[in-house]
């Protein structure tokens, strides 16, 4: 007997999230020559260049840590059948979302010097996140023990 139901809601709203997250804006950075985008793949200026050119800065592990976080619910979410490897799934996603937070403000302060940061709302992504995944362990343990019971049961 298999029960999935609100996990499954819940790990896919983290996927969205994290989706979003990964491939559109996180704000916008303020130096004094130029402005520059934000994203998990790094910072790119905008406009054209008067004069000298900016370089872009390649944030790919950013990238990439933000882009496992929105894999590993997807995939858990399959995993229906196999507690524990749901379970762990979990577990690795809410590990990765906090490493996700700790290099996105990493990243967001301390990049380029005595610059202003204006943050997308979408910035609360990995917040949210972290929410929707512990709910959804929280239900994926509460139905692992009703099958329990209900196997005892027979």
């Amino acid at each position: 007997m298999v029960i999935q139901r609100w996990q499954s809601v819940l790990l896919l709203v983290a996927v969205i999230l994290m989706g979003c997250f990964t491939f559109m804006s996180l704000g916008q950075v303020q130096s004094d020559a130029f402005t520059f985008n934000f994203t998990t793949c790094g910072f790119y200026p905008e406009g054209q260049p008067t004069g000298t050119a900016a370089e872009p800065i390649n944030t790919w592990y950013f990238f990439a840590v933000s882009l496992l976080s929105a894999v590993l619910p997807l995939i858990a979410i399959f995993c229906f059948k196999h507690y524990r490897l749901q379970k762990n799934l979990c577990l690795w996603t809410m590990l990765l979302l906090v490493c996700v937070v700790v290099i996105g403000a990493v990243l967001g302060y301390q990049t380029i010097d005595g610059a202003y940061v204006s943050w997308s709302s979408l910035v609360c992504a990995p917040f949210i996140s972290i929410i929707a995944v512990c709910m959804a362990l929280s239900r994926i343990n509460a139905d692992y023990r009703l099958i329990r019971e209900s196997e005892r049961l027979r």
